[in-house]
Parts: C-alpha cells; structure tokens; sequence
C-alpha cells in the first residue's frame, strides 16, 4: 500500500511538472487556455462602444438661431423725422442737448427719431411704440432684407403707448403671435430690434418677471421684465420666445447711463393685438370709464377706518356727475369686485373697467366702512387721453 501511495504521488508530481512546462512554453497546445487569454481583451475595450462615435456632440445643442432666423426678418428698424419748428439759437440748444455732438448744425434741418418696428400681418401693418413715431412728419421703415417704405400711421393708443403704421410692400416677412399668457419667469425670451443704430440686432435672457406695473410709462401697465440687453432704438422691436414667436413689444429699459442694466420692459404681445385689432377696425381704442380716482389699499387705511376686508381698491375722489357718482360712490369705498371679478389694486382696477363697453351696465362690490354695497354702473366710454410716453 505503501509503494502504491509513493508512486501516485510521484505520477502527480511529473504530471504537474510537466503541465507547467507546457503552459510556460507553449501555451498554445492548451485550447482552453487561449479562452481565458482572450476574455479579459474583449472587456477592455468593448467592440459596441467606438471611441468617435461616443464622443461626438450634437450639432450647437444651445443655439436660438433657429428663432432668430425665423423672427428676425420681420423686425424692421423705423426712422421718424420731424421738422424742426424753432429757428432760434435756444431751439438748437435743447436739440444738441439732446441728440449730443450729432445734432445738426445748420437750423431747420429735421430731427430724426430711431427705433423698431414689428410685422404682424401681410398686409403691411407694422406694430411699433406710440413715442417712437409720435408728431413725426414723415414715418420710414426699413426691412431686414434691404427694401426701404415710407409707412402710414393707421392709429395710436398713448395711453398703453402702441402705433400702428402701414407700408405697401409685397411678400413682406410676417411673425408669428405666441401666447404671452403662457410666459414663466425663467423662460428663455429673444429681444431683437435696431440699438443705437448699429444694424439689427439680437440679444438674449430670461423672463425677470410678468404683471409689471406702476413704472409711470403708460396708463394701462402689464409689462414683462426681461434681463435680454434693450438699449435706445430697441423700442418697438420684437420680443420673442425660444421658438421665434412674438411675445411682446419691447418698450423701455431702466437705466442710469441711457444703456441696458439688466432690466427692460415689454408690453404682452396679447395685449398689443387687441390695440391692433381695435385701431384698424376703428382707428382708436374704446375703453370704458366710470369716472374715478382710485389708489391702492394699505394696511394703515384698513387699520384706521377699521374696514372688514383687506383686498380691494380705495377711491380717493368721484368725477361729478360722472358714472360712479350717478350710481352712489363716494371718496372713501373700497372697490372689491368688478361684475364678480376681485380687485387687488389699481392696474386691476384699471383694466377690468377698461374692458367694459360702454354703455354696458355693470355691477361693482363696495365696501363703505362696516356696509357691503353692490352699485350698479352705467359704463361711460374713457375720454382720450394724449399723452407721449419716454
């Protein structure tokens, strides 16, 4: 048992031996061998996974050039000029106060005003701001393909500081009209227009805010703040979204030094299509009117008079004879709600009366002290206002 034990182990150990010469020597004679060489190569680098093709980025992932290409030739660049009136030296005085080191020398030459313009429909009507073309002489549009017009002013509204003009053109670019009520602060907006008259030009940003209002521009505010860079001549140009549709009308910046700081305002593209709607079907803008001068509720007031409400719009005086004061206010109300609708401020105010036609009976919610009232109004149609808004 012994010598069988002895020569087993002598059997295995040649047998290893001889296993280890071969795999040190010629590794190829042990098929499975070449099995386990090969495995760990194809999990090195895996041949479904070319370097090239993993490593190559889509075509300019962050590009608006698509909106701006599709906006851009509808956005015109507009030139006012205006006779200049005066002939004294005081006269060119003011004018190189304002116009700098460009005004013109010699008396009587025209002042020129600079600013955008927008196409909205085929017919050539080009919307624009009220300040851009207001007491101009002579109106020129000039589009972003070179063709040159003289415009028609079809109508203007000062008080929420739109034109409309016409040029007589054909195949002219037309934009597209987005839904401005859809806008969110963050969203990605476009503002494309003629800044100091270098060429057209593009900027982009953010939406800062929406329902912007009591900035003293125009009577009726609704304004979307934007970081997008408007600068002088920008005013009237389009403010777009990511898409290339019209969501606004760029209108004023806020700025000390007359360029952009970050914060410009437009006016809501839907808003600016009902004044287009209303000055070409009518040639002005009919809004209704009850003949009082409202102001924002504060705390003090509610405080003092001890009122049971906290939202609302206080009356500080009533027009004589005028809607409201035929119906039964006083200086003192608290307007809640306009035919059902609440009111938390003057802008609200504002513009529910405004939408009313005139004539229309309407019912307003008052709050007279510890008294609930419910008045009804018998709309006027708002008297025009002129005003030129800078």
């Amino acid at each position: 048992m012994r010598k069988l034990w002895l020569l087993f182990a002598q059997a295995v150990t040649v047998a290893l031996g001889a296993l280890l010469v071969v795999q040190t020597l010629k590794p190829q004679w042990l098929p499975r061998a070449a099995e386990r060489n090969a495995a760990p190569a194809a999990a090195t680098v895996p041949a479904a996974a070319p370097p090239l093709a993993v490593a190559a980025p889509s075509a300019a992932p962050h590009s608006y050039h698509a909106a701006a290409q599709r906006a851009a030739p509808a956005v015109v660049s507009i030139v006012a000029s205006k006779a200049q009136r005066g002939r004294g030296e005081q006269t060119d005085e003011w004018f190189r106060f304002f116009f700098g080191n460009n005004a013109p020398q010699a008396r009587g030459r025209p002042q020129v005003g600079l600013g955008s313009g927008v196409i909205v429909s085929a017919e050539g009507l080009v919307l624009t701001n009220n300040h851009v073309v207001a007491g101009a002489d002579e109106i020129d549009v000039l589009l972003a393909d070179g063709r040159e017009a003289r415009a028609k002013v079809i109508g203007t509204d000062p008080e929420t500081d739109l034109a409309v003009l016409k040029i007589s053109l054909d195949r002219v670019p037309v934009i597209e009209f987005g839904q401005a009520q859809n806008l969110q602060v963050g969203d990605v907006v476009l503002a494309i227009g003629n800044p100091f008259n270098v060429g057209q030009t593009v900027t982009s940003g953010i939406v800062s805010a929406l329902g912007r209002n009591r900035l003293g521009l125009s009577t009726f505010e609704n304004f979307i703040q934007t970081d997008a860079a408007i600068n002088p001549g920008n005013s009237g140009g389009a403010l777009v979204d990511s898409a290339g549709r019209l969501v606004g009308i760029n209108t004023a910046i806020f700025s000390r030094s007359g360029g952009s700081m970050g914060i410009g305002f437009a006016i809501p593209a839907d808003a600016a299509q009902q004044v287009l709607t209303s000055l070409v079907r009518d040639g002005k803008v009919t809004r209704g009117w009850i003949g009082v001068e409202p102001r924002d509720l504060t705390a003090d007031f509610v405080q003092a008079f001890k009122l049971p409400v906290s939202i609302g719009v206080l009356i500080t005086s009533v027009v004589v004879d005028g809607p409201a004061a035929n119906a039964g206010m006083r200086p003192g109300d608290v307007v809640l709600r306009v035919q059902g609708t609440t009111v938390a401020n003057t802008a609200q105010l504002m513009a529910a009366v405004a939408a009313l036609p005139p004539r229309a009976q309407a019912r307003l919610d008052v709050q007279r002290g510890e008294r609930a009232l419910e008045l009804q109004v018998t709309v006027a149609q708002r008297p025009p206002v002129q005003r030129q808004v800078r």
